[in-house]
């Protein structure tokens, strides 16, 4: 039997199959406590490597998500009056709207929770199986403006055109150069129609101009963005400032 145990455990390296020997023992244990026929102990050998494979590649996915510490939102407090209900929340985690490839809009001031939201739904549909990203903006304009040079950053570019959903965080947050305004624009509409986008932004969209420098791709950026999109406006105290802490708090005087 050791012979055989052997003989599988290196057939299973060589067709890297690494969820099946780890549990071979069990497997073979319950069988003959069972009784099991071959087909059903078979079943549960190839159950065990589809169960390997799926956590391999959800960890894979997380990996290069990108996502925030925190970005669970299983404890998101629901009951802050901060324009997020529950049952808005709700609907948004059931992810119906990246299979119809809708955008959604985060908007509001500093601390009222759209990263929160916005990298929980990125985790959520990594969770789900989709490839999702979190990235900032000045993620973006790095990628954009070093994709030709430097091979990571191809091959993040390459990523984020196969991608279902992907969250631009702080976007507008500082003016762009020209350049790169129009970089931007055209990776918007490379990935518009095949992919989710989430973005988080403190500016107005009627303030995008601005910060492009140049309504004509501010007007047409914002039309590709905004035509199957859910706009939600975020509002409220700053979450960080009510749970400020002090490094003097727990000091003796």
């Amino acid at each position: 039997m050791e012979s055989v145990k052997q003989e599988i455990r290196q057939l299973c390296e060589q067709f890297r199959l690494g969820g099946i020997y780890p549990g071979l023992d069990a497997a073979l244990q319950d069988a003959e406590k069972e009784n099991t026929g071959y087909a059903a102990f078979t079943l549960k050998l190839l159950r065990a490597e589809a169960d390997h494979r799926s956590r391999r590649d959800e960890a894979k996915r997380l990996k290069t998500a990108g996502l925030p510490r925190g970005a669970d939102l299983d404890g998101f407090d629901n009951t802050v009056d901060n324009g997020m209900s529950a049952k808005k929340m709700g609907q948004l985690r059931e992810l119906n709207w990246i299979d119809q490839i809708f955008n959604v809009v985060l908007m509001g001031p500093s601390g009222v929770g759209k990263t929160r939201i916005a990298s929980g739904l990125c985790l959520d549909a990594v969770k789900a199986g989709y490839k999702a990203y979190f990235r900032t903006m000045q993620d973006i304009v790095n990628t954009l403006r070093t994709k030709d040079a430097v091979p990571s950053q191809n091959t993040e570019y390459r990523r984020l055109m196969k991608a279902n959903l992907i969250v631009i965080d702080d976007i507008m947050l500082f003016p762009l150069q020209k350049e790169i305004a129009l970089a931007f624009f055209n990776f918007i509409n490379q990935v518009y129609e095949n992919a989710s986008i989430v973005i988080t932004t403190n500016k107005a969209p009627t303030e995008w101009a601005k910060m492009l420098d140049d309504e004509v791709i501010a007007t047409a950026l914002l039309d590709r963005m905004l035509y199957r999109c859910e706009i939600i406006r975020l509002s409220g105290d700053s979450y960080r400032m009510k749970n400020r802490k002090s490094f003097f708090e727990n000091q003796n005087d």
